[in-house]
Formats: structure tokens, C-alpha cells, sequence
């Protein structure tokens, strides 16, 4: 490399090689190289492989990550999707931001899922790019909605059908507990065990969990109700006009009477509450993956139970944001 003694500064510059990684030890081809196995396998994995040490190759994929990012370049998201993680244990919360249209997080920050930390997203996407979003799409977390009402008040907001549906399966979920310390004998033997069997979908039951649900619901016609309310509360999604999806509602809250399912009232005054923010998908300009957002929080999962957790949050949120980026 070619040494020149500055005139000016009157030290002695060294000419900077492109091909070289920040770490000069390696150059940028190479590094790129590791980045690509990380996104596959771990970092302990890929230092194994190639006789490394595992600090190395850290630096080396945070290198090739960054590059990941700068070629995607500055979003300018139109529908967002906002969630937030639980990064340790003791209720420590960060924000993620994605883009629904690119399918990309986009955003991943703030302190806690607060108001202020919500507020930190649309300082760093800027006023200009804020007016451009219209729509968002969160769970019932008031924060999250006072931030956006405040800072992207053109947006349309609307509540995650997920995260809905997750509170009527809390609701079954205590319905089939309070059957289960009503009941005894023979009739408490049907509920047993039988959680998992009852909260999930059934097309993802095994040929012994299908035979195991249609005997628990035909033993116990309390929780045959509840979880008949519960399957068909989902076609409210399926509506393209207010009107019928709110009549739908109704009728649904009606078929509640004289069924002494507390939780399922419960959980009817809820949605009375926030029913602007679920009515927003019958218009066809809101009609965007819902799933993106609770698919992009299970990718993030599985990448720290890899990790066996993630210490340096620099590096999480690397990874996050670069998880959906095609590879260089």
C-alpha cells in the first residue's frame, strides 16, 4: 500500500484498499462469504468451519449486514406494521416497525413499548415520510395508537387480527378452566390435558387430537358452544362492507344470551370499544397481510432461540432488520 505524507497535515496517509473488510485482516469478498453462512447457521458454527475466532466472525457479519442495509436503502413506507419483543426477561420491550408492502422490518428500537419509545420511529423516519403512511397496523396497545394518531394523524389504524383472535382464545382458555373446576369424575377427565387440543386450529390437529376435540365437545356442551363462538368469530375479517361485518357482530353478540360465558362478554365489550380500528379492513384500500407481522415475530424468536439469547442488541438489530433482505 502507498504511503503519501499529507502537506497539509503534515502526517503520513495510507492509501485505502476497496476490497478490504473493516477488519484488514480480511478482504470484503470473504466477508461477504461469512455473512452468507450466518444467515443459515450460527456464528460458533461458522467459525468451526472456517478455523476463525468467533469475535471475527461477528465483526465480520455485522460488516456484511450494514452492507445489507445500505444497499436496501432509506424506507418510505406506506403501510406499516408495528409490534414489540421481549429482548430478556423482566418485561424489557423493544419496538419493530415493518414495512407490509415490501414485507420488511424496517424499525427496530425505543426503550420500552411506550408512548415516547412509538414517537422515536416517526422522528427517525422524518415529517415528510410520516404524512406519506396510511395505514397501520398494531394490537389493542394504546400507546402505540396515541403515538401514531399524533405523529401520522392521515394514517388509518388497524388492530391485528391476530393479536384479536388471541384474546378470544384466552377467553375459551378460561371458560375451559372454570368447566374443569366445576366438573368431577368422569366428566372432569374429558377436559384434562385437552388445552392445547381445544385452542388450536383444527386443521393442524393430528387424526388422535380431531378424535380427542370431537370428544371433549360432545361430553361437555358449555365448551362445544365456546369453541363454536370462537371459530366463527374469524369470518368478521371476510366482510368488504362496515355495515354487514358490524351486523355480523351484533348477531354474534346476540347468540351470547343465556349462555353464561362471562370471558365471551368480556371480550364482545372489547371489540365494542375498539371496533373502528377492525371495521378499517373492510375498506379494499386496507387490505394488507395481516400475518406478516405475527410471521415476523416468530422469525425473530427462532433467531434467538438459536442464539440461546442475544447480550449485544447492536447485532439483534442487525439481524432483524436484515432477516427478510435478499443475500449479496
Amino acid at each position: 500500500m502507498r504511503r503519501v505524507h499529507c502537506l497539509s497535515c503534515g502526517q503520513v496517509k495510507r492509501e485505502h484498499l476497496a476490497f478490504l473488510a473493516d477488519n484488514p485482516f480480511y478482504t470484503k469478498r470473504f466477508a461477504f462469504y461469512v455473512g452468507r453462512r450466518c444467515r443459515s447457521a450460527t456464528i460458533k458454527d461458522v467459525a468451526k468451519e472456517l478455523d476463525l475466532d468467533w469475535h471475527a466472525v461477528k465483526e465480520l457479519e455485522m460488516q456484511y449486514m450494514r452492507a445489507q442495509l445500505a444497499k436496501a436503502g432509506t424506507p418510505g413506507p406506506k403501510a406499516i406494521g408495528i409490534d414489540e419483543i421481549s429482548i430478556r426477561k423482566g418485561h424489557t420491550y423493544r419496538i419493530v416497525v415493518s414495512d407490509l408492502i415490501r414485507r420488511r422490518p424496517i424499525w427496530f428500537g425505543g426503550e420500552d413499548r411506550s408512548e415516547a419509545s412509538m414517537a422515536m420511529f416517526y422522528e427517525w423516519l422524518g415529517r415528510k415520510k410520516s404524512a406519506g403512511i396510511r395505514l397501520a397496523v398494531m394490537d389493542m396497545w394504546k400507546p402505540f395508537r396515541n403515538a401514531t394518531m399524533a405523529q401520522a394523524p392521515q394514517a388509518a389504524i388497524l388492530f391485528d387480527k391476530f393479536h384479536i383472535m388471541g384474546h378470544l382464545g384466552k377467553a375459551l382458555d378460561t371458560v375451559r378452566k372454570s368447566e374443569y373446576a366445576r366438573l368431577s369424575g368422569r366428566n372432569r377427565s374429558f377436559i384434562k390435558g385437552q388445552k392445547y387440543t381445544l385452542l388450536s386450529h383444527r386443521e393442524n390437529l393430528t387424526l388422535e387430537g380431531k378424535h380427542s376435540l370431537k370428544t371433549l365437545l360432545a361430553a361437555n356442551k358449555r365448551l362445544n358452544t365456546a369453541y363454536l363462538l370462537k371459530e366463527t368469530f374469524g369470518q368478521l375479517w371476510d366482510y368488504n362492507s362496515e355495515a354487514w361485518a358490524r351486523k355480523f357482530f351484533e348477531n354474534w353478540r346476540a347468540s351470547l344470551k343465556w349462555q353464561r360465558l362471562e370471558p365471551y362478554e368480556k371480550f364482545g365489550k372489547m371489540i365494542d370499544r375498539h371496533w373502528d380500528g377492525i371495521a378499517a379492513y373492510c375498506k379494499p384500500e386496507n387490505k394488507v397481510s395481516l400475518g406478516f407481522v405475527e410471521g415476523l415475530n416468530n422469525k425473530i424468536r427462532v433467531i434467538q432461540r438459536r442464539a440461546y439469547g442475544l447480550r449485544d442488541e447492536e447485532y439483534l438489530r442487525l439481524k432483524i432488520l436484515t432477516c427478510m433482505l435478499p443475500a449479496l
